[in-house]
């Protein structure tokens, strides 16, 4: 029988299994270097509805495509590039989501993409542009499987 080693989050020697994360509204997460936030036609949909604008529309003003696919607009910001959707105005000391219920998959599912989880390694590199990383909430490993599985990031 081939056993498959549990993922590193997941191993029950190095103690209570999972991750630690709760978002502190920082907004690092939705700036950074020049990127992208991909998304599906349902995600555009949705928030074309949210925005009030046609699916055409939406995509003009707030979308553009980055290697081939279609991408969020970024603005040009004290730290590099903010999500056009960051509000930094709104609450002070915040960073808010202005489409938070309806953001895109790659958000949600933040700090949870493959990349993050490859090894403690790179957990903790992530951790270090993300102060609600290693803390908060308990999230067990197969929540964490669920949203690592869910997108490309």
């Amino acid at each position: 029988m081939n056993q498959q080693r549990p993922e590193w989050f997941a191993d029950p020697e190095l103690g209570e299994p999972g991750l630690r994360f709760n978002c502190t509204m920082c907004g690092n997460c939705c700036t950074g270097p020049s990127g992208f936030v991909r998304f599906t036609e349902q995600e555009a949909q949705r928030l074309a509805r949210r925005l009030g604008l046609s699916l055409a529309e939406f995509m003009e003003r707030y979308t553009m495509v980055v290697e081939g696919e279609p991408s969020l607009n970024e603005v040009r910001a004290e730290h590099g590039y903010d999500c056009v959707f960051l509000d930094r105005e709104t609450i002070p000391g915040r960073a808010v989501c202005g489409v938070y219920e309806d953001r895109p998959t790659q958000c949600r599912t933040w700090p949870f993409w493959q990349s993050n989880l490859k090894s403690p390694r790179t957990w903790a590199k992530a951790s270090k542009t993300c102060p609600g990383m290693n803390t908060g909430k308990l999230v067990r490993p197969q929540e964490i499987r669920i949203l690592r599985d869910k997108c490309d990031a």
